[in-house]
């Protein structure tokens, strides 16, 4: 596998990363009500609309992006009042958002990376813990995220409709 760099991105990555985050994100269109799967896409889509208050990082393989996730600092994902996802987290907390590795990238450690770095970033800004959302049909992310140590925190779940249940998870950090 050639290797990859993890790195914030730019505004001229906006396109690409959009890119993988819906072909990433396309196979759980099925799990999802149609009322909701149509606001959700358009919310994963809106890179320009979380780069307001996250940083878009991205991992990139042999000049082309093939991942790509949203970290929140402490405190930041508070300050956008109409990111209704912002309001699950302790203001003090990190949290990641949106973890997407291309299909053709996939089992290669690169959603690991992405979310290593997260971490890095996490305790460097002196958060408490890091907190995440994710599904039971992202299976294959949960236990990536289960092995690094990160555990389910049931008191932040929520239901962004009646038949789906979006699953916390947190690493504390201190």
């Amino acid at each position: 596998m050639a290797e990859v760099s993890i790195r914030s991105a730019r505004p001229s990555d906006f396109e690409a990363a959009r890119s993988v985050l819906g072909v990433a994100y396309s196979q759980y269109e099925a799990m999802f009500p149609a009322e909701n799967w149509g606001p959700y896409l358009a919310d994963i889509l809106d890179v320009e609309g979380r780069f307001v208050v996250s940083e878009l990082l991205i991992a990139e393989r042999i000049g082309g992006i093939v991942g790509c996730v949203s970290f929140y600092p402490p405190g930041a994902q508070m300050s956008y009042p109409s990111d209704s996802y912002s309001k699950h987290w302790p203001h003090d907390w990190a949290a990641i958002r949106l973890l997407a590795v291309d299909p053709s990238a996939r089992a290669r450690g690169i959603g690991r990376a992405l979310t290593k770095v997260c971490i890095e970033r996490s305790v460097a800004a002196g958060a408490p813990a890091i907190g995440l959302h994710t599904t039971r049909e992202m299976a294959v992310a949960q236990s990536m995220y289960e092995r690094l140590g990160f555990v389910r925190a049931p008191e932040y779940d929520f239901r962004p409709g009646p038949t789906v249940l979006v699953e916390a998870y947190r690493l504390m950090l201190s």
